[in-house]
């Protein structure tokens, strides 16, 4: 596994790696993420808990230091085939000499990129094929450093393919790499169309009063939380139901309206749950450089629940989905949306297109379609 290493460093890792009392395992691929495993459930916890159906994986995390832990690292074991280990070393660098404790192989199938800063770590391990699945326009993202840029560049360099999570990612990437390909986020249909049946109103939201129009997911610095406060304000007898954990988002920035309710983050399997009680579904995000590039899993996800859905004009969301999506700018417009919707909405109309949309996407298939463009690369 270890290459590009000086003799007496890498032997100085297999020594360590018999000291452990550890048991590695072969691995097929090492997935590398800066998205965590017990997340918020969305693009690699789809793709990886399918492709571990064909080869095991190990997915590591960025480093994690815990003070009063001296293990290396702990591994979950998601199933047989499927384990997250998060390394608890000070940077990604020292995960090159834990990685031995875990794995028993000297070559690696396939290494699987979603961060360009764990690229250090391709100087000592020996992947067959690299792949970079791209999820963000880092170029745009606020807080980006000099150097994960230039990372990223490297990381492009020297895979063999290139991936994206959304159209508006592949018209950028393309221009750098000449094997690239879009696989736009998807869904789980059968999951999240269980908001359709019998299941039971969580206790929380079921005491909200509707109608409700909702939101679940990140709460970040992407959220419109103005435009959130001025239709609440215009609204008073419309709930606002805000579902997630916070990020890069003070609790004390967050708008405070009687009817605005923030419930914190919830389990993948609870999504359904609460989707069953939103009237409407709302993507309230700010239309700027950190959101061009985003293509959000929730609008297929509202979809699967028959849910209609408001949205600001996110890039890939108005080129796909303007015709069955309410597309709004101003805060008027969301409310002029929430009366029509609730109000004269065709809803039988409305779930044709959504059905017509469904139809072509889906996880598995995303993930068939991925499994044979690797083949094809072999």
């Amino acid at each position: 596994m270890i290459n590009n290493l000086k003799d007496a460093q890498k032997n100085r890792l297999y020594k360590n790696k018999l000291s452990y009392g550890s048991k590695p395992q072969h691995y097929d691929m090492i997935v590398f993420s800066h998205i965590r495993w017990q997340f918020v459930y969305q693009r690699p916890q789809h793709i990886m808990s399918r492709m571990a159906k064909k080869m095991k994986i190990l997915f590591i995390e960025e480093p994690l230091q815990y003070d009063e832990n001296k293990d290396l690292g702990n591994l979950i074991i998601v199933d047989e085939k499927l384990h997250v280990l998060q390394p608890n070393v000070t940077e990604i660098e020292s995960i090159a000499e834990i990685i031995p404790a875990y794995v028993k192989n000297e070559t690696i199938s396939f290494g699987w990129f979603y961060s360009a800063a764990f690229c250090p770590l391709m100087g000592f391990i020996d992947f067959d094929t690299v792949i970079y699945d791209c999820v963000e326009e880092l170029s745009i993202s606020k807080g980006t450093s000099a150097d994960l840029l230039h990372q990223e560049k490297y990381l492009i360099s020297q895979a063999d393919i290139v991936f994206t999570a959304g159209k508006s990612l592949y018209e950028s990437k393309k221009r750098f790499h000449n094997n690239v390909h879009c696989f736009p986020n998807s869904v789980d249909e059968s999951h999240f169309s269980r908001a359709l049946n019998g299941i039971a109103i969580p206790e929380d939201i079921a005491a909200v009063k509707s109608p409700i129009v909702g939101f679940y997911g990140v709460i970040d610095d992407r959220i419109d939380l103005q435009l959130l406060h001025d239709v609440a304000k215009k609204m008073p007898n419309i709930s606002f139901v805000m579902i997630g954990p916070l990020t890069e988002t003070a609790e004390a920035n967050l708008p405070k309206e009687p009817n605005i309710h923030y419930l914190g983050m919830k389990y993948y399997n609870e999504l359904p749950n609460y989707l069953k009680a939103f009237d409407i579904a709302m993507m309230p995000f700010k239309i700027n450089e950190s959101t061009h590039y985003l293509n959000p899993n929730k609008t297929l996800e509202y979809m699967a629940a028959a849910k209609p859905v408001i949205s600001t004009r996110v890039n890939d969301v108005a080129r796909d989905y303007s015709i069955c999506v309410s597309l709004i700018d101003t805060a008027d417009d969301f409310c002029e949306s929430i009366k029509f919707l609730l109000e004269k909405r065709d809803r039988l109309s409305m779930e044709m297109e959504y059905y017509k949309i469904l139809q072509d996407t889906s996880w598995n298939a995303t993930v068939d379609k991925i499994d044979l463009t690797i083949k094809a690369f072999a």
